[in-house]
């Protein structure tokens, strides 16, 4: 794991494993969520089907610059920012999220990659795959959207349920206490994990760094984030969504959404599974990535060859 500046001045932590000569996959996590959150064995499990796949930390998050000098958003503010003529801050968009990734693979010197993004960071992929779509051999979306983040019963019920266990400031017990609080309501109801793997997982989590400030500009980042049905349309990507269908956050209808503005996309709906990885299934979902960007690379590879011809 390491540390590179891009040209825009952001420095990135990234895990870079596999094969040089392999197909790169680039793995964007979401909101607020650090790149330790892909599990292991999603992630290796893909390096061991033959490719060299790169995680990183997103800019606010983890590992990544922090970039506190450009001060706190108002949430609130951007949120009613998009229903009336006020003026909200906005620190920067999720097409400067973008741009990062770009910067990224043009550091390390990739030409293209599959892009696979979870949640916020699907809707990064999916700015990338429609902008600069030259690089993206093929998208992954996984329990994402492709339209503004709508307010459902399930997603506002999270949202109550965590301001009443709102962490107090400078205190980590307290964070991570937040932190298990948050995984059990997105979690997925047919695969539960236990307390101790959750607080296990929080603790890590928290003390590799913890960013409240950072997570604020992200999260508006999100909201100010601009409907991209008409950026979808410009796609040429081969794309798979995957969505579970309790999902609580984004509902099943969202990555239904997806599915059908990218054209020839393909859809895999997942029984039970929630706003989370759960540990059983990453397996199949490494499987189904890895079959999806071998027949992306084949696509590509027969199209190079009928060019030279």
């Amino acid at each position: 794991m390491t540390n590179i500046k891009i040209a825009t001045g952001v420095e990135l932590h990234y895990q870079d494993e596999g094969e040089r000569c392999a197909p790169v996959i680039i793995l964007i996590m979401g909101l607020g969520a650090q790149m330790t959150v892909w599990p292991d064995e999603l992630y290796f499990g893909l390096v061991n089907k033959g490719f060299r796949v790169i995680r990183f930390d997103n800019r606010d998050c983890g590992l990544s610059s922090h970039l506190d000098s450009l001060g706190s958003p108002n949430v609130i503010r951007t949120i009613l920012s998009k229903k009336l003529p006020i003026h909200a801050h906005i620190p920067y968009t999720l097409d400067d999220m973008a741009s990062d990734v770009i910067g990224l693979m043009k550091s390390l010197k990739i030409k293209r990659a599959h892009l696979v993004g979870a949640s916020m960071g699907g809707m990064i992929a999916q700015i990338v795959a429609a902008k600069h779509r030259k690089k993206v051999v093929s998208l992954t979306s996984i329990m994402s959207t492709s339209a503004y983040p709508q307010f459902t019963f399930s997603n506002l019920k999270v949202m109550l349920q965590l301001a009443k266990a709102r962490p107090k400031p400078n205190c980590r017990q307290s964070a991570v206490q937040y932190n298990i609080k948050l995984n059990k309501l997105i979690g997925s109801p047919a695969y539960p994990q236990d307390e101790m793997t959750l607080h296990q997982l929080a603790k890590q989590n928290i003390e590799r760094a913890h960013s409240p400030e950072g997570f604020k500009r992200q999260l508006t980042a999100v909201i100010a984030g601009r409907f991209r049905q008409h950026a979808l349309s410009q796609i040429k990507a081969p794309t798979l969504v995957i969505h579970g269908t309790d999902d609580p956050i984004f509902p099943i209808t969202s990555g239904l959404q997806t599915a059908t503005r990218i054209r020839k996309s393909k859809l895999k709906l997942v029984n039970g599974m929630g706003h989370d990885f759960p540990p059983v299934l990453m397996q199949k979902i490494a499987k189904w990535i890895a079959k999806h960007a071998f027949k992306a690379e084949q696509k590509r590879y027969k199209k190079s060859l009928h060019k030279v011809i």
